[in-house]
C-alpha cells in the first residue's frame, strides 16, 4: 500500500469553511481555559521557553516521563480521554506544538526537525534525559523526527495513524481518480500563503466539524465541547497561519528525512483502516524493532474514538 492509500483516510473535506456542511457560522461558545481544562483532569498547565519559542504543555501523574504530541487541527486536548489513566504509571506531558493552541506562533521553524528540537529541549528543561514519546498526525511526524535526530532522548516511540513524510508524498495527485472517495486536499490548500487565514479565521468551527464528520466512524466521539475547544484554538489568522506552516514545511521535511538512519529504539504503530496497512508496510523500513497494531472501529482520531483500545496498546508497549 502506497502513500496515497495511507492518506486516503484523510478525506474530501475540500468544501471546508467555504461550503458549510454540518456547522453554522454562529459565534463560538465560550470555552474553558487550558488551565481549567488541565485541572479537570487532575493536571496543571504551564509554559516553557525552548529553542527560541514558547511551548505550552499540560503535566500530571508520576513515574517515567511520557510525552504526547497532538496533530492538526487539534491541541493537547485530543489526549484527554487517556491522560488520567496514563498518569497512573507515567509523568504525562501533553504538549501544544510550536504554532498550536497556547504555544507561540513564530514566523518560522515549522519544519519537523526544528519542532523536534523544541521537544528535545522541553524534555531536558523538565529535568529528564529520556522519555517515551507518542505522537498523532503532525505530532507523529515530530515524534519520529525527534527519534531520528535526538535518539538518546527517546526511549520508546509510538506513532498514531501517521508517519513522517517522505518522497512518496510527491506521488499524490491534485485531482482524485474516478471512484477514489477521498483525497488530502488540505495538503495543497495549506500551502497557500495568506489565503487560508482569511477564509478560516472566525469560521474555524466549520473546518473542525467537517474534519470530524468525515474522519470519524462515530461522530459523537468528538462532542460539542471538544469541537468548540478545537475551533477556539484555530479561530485567529495567526493560529491558521501557524498550523499551515506545518504543511508548508513538508518540502524541507522530505529533504531532512533522507538523512534519517534506521531507528533502533522500539517503535509502535497504531493505525485505523488503510493507515494501519500503510504503517504495517512502511515502518519496518524505518526502524529495526517495530510492532504495528490495528485500532478497529475507528477513524483517524484514534485516542478520542477508541480510547480504551489505544490506552491498552500504549500501556502494553511503554510498560
Amino acid at each position: 500500500m502506497d502513500r496515497r492509500s495511507m492518506l486516503a483516510l484523510g478525506a474530501t473535506a475540500a468544501t471546508l469553511a467555504v461550503t458549510g456542511g454540518a456547522a453554522s457560522a454562529s459565534p463560538a461558545p465560550r470555552v474553558p481555559s487550558d488551565a481549567a481544562l488541565a485541572r479537570s483532569l487532575g493536571f496543571r498547565s504551564a509554559h516553557a521557553e525552548v529553542n527560541g519559542t514558547r511551548l505550552h504543555y499540560v503535566i500530571g501523574g508520576s513515574g517515567s516521563p511520557l510525552v504526547l504530541l497532538p496533530g492538526w487541527p487539534q491541541t493537547w486536548w485530543e489526549f484527554h480521554k487517556i491522560m488520567p489513566a496514563l498518569a497512573k504509571r507515567h509523568t504525562v506531558i501533553a504538549v501544544d506544538l510550536r504554532g498550536m493552541g497556547g504555544s507561540g506562533k513564530p514566523a518560522g521553524g515549522y519544519d519537523k526537525k526544528t519542532m523536534a528540537r523544541d521537544i528535545h529541549e522541553l524534555i531536558g528543561k523538565l529535568g529528564h534525559q529520556r522519555a517515551d514519546v507518542a505522537g498523532h498526525d503532525i505530532g507523529a511526524m515530530v515524534a519520529q523526527s525527534l527519534a531520528a535526530h535526538h535518539p538518546g532522548t527517546v526511549r520508546k516511540l509510538a506513532l498514531l495513524d501517521v508517519a513522517h513524510v517522505d518522497e512518496s508524498l510527491y506521488q499524490l495527485t491534485l485531482i482524485p481518480r474516478p471512484g477514489q472517495p477521498f483525497f488530502p486536499w488540505w495538503f495543497a490548500f495549506n500551502q497557500a500563503q495568506g489565503l487560508p487565514e482569511q477564509l478560516i479565521a472566525g469560521r474555524s468551527r466549520l473546518l473542525i466539524d467537517h474534519f470530524c464528520d468525515m474522519l470519524l466512524v462515530n461522530r459523537a466521539a468528538i462532542d460539542e465541547r471538544d469541537r468548540a475547544i478545537y475551533a477556539h484554538a484555530y479561530a485567529t489568522q495567526d493560529a491558521v497561519r501557524a498550523g499551515n506552516g506545518w504543511y508548508q514545511g513538508f518540502v524541507q521535511d522530505i529533504v531532512d528525512e533522507k538523512s534519517h538512519g534506521q531507528l533502533t529504539m522500539p517503535v509502535l504503530g497504531l493505525g485505523a483502516g488503510p493507515n494501519y496497512h500503510y504503517l504495517a508496510e512502511h515502518l519496518p523500513h524505518k526502524a529495526t524493532d517495530v510492532r504495528v497494531r490495528e485500532i478497529k472501529d475507528s477513524g483517524h482520531y484514534l485516542a478520542e474514538e477508541q480510547p480504551a483500545a489505544v490506552l491498552a496498546e500504549l500501556n502494553a508497549f511503554f510498560g
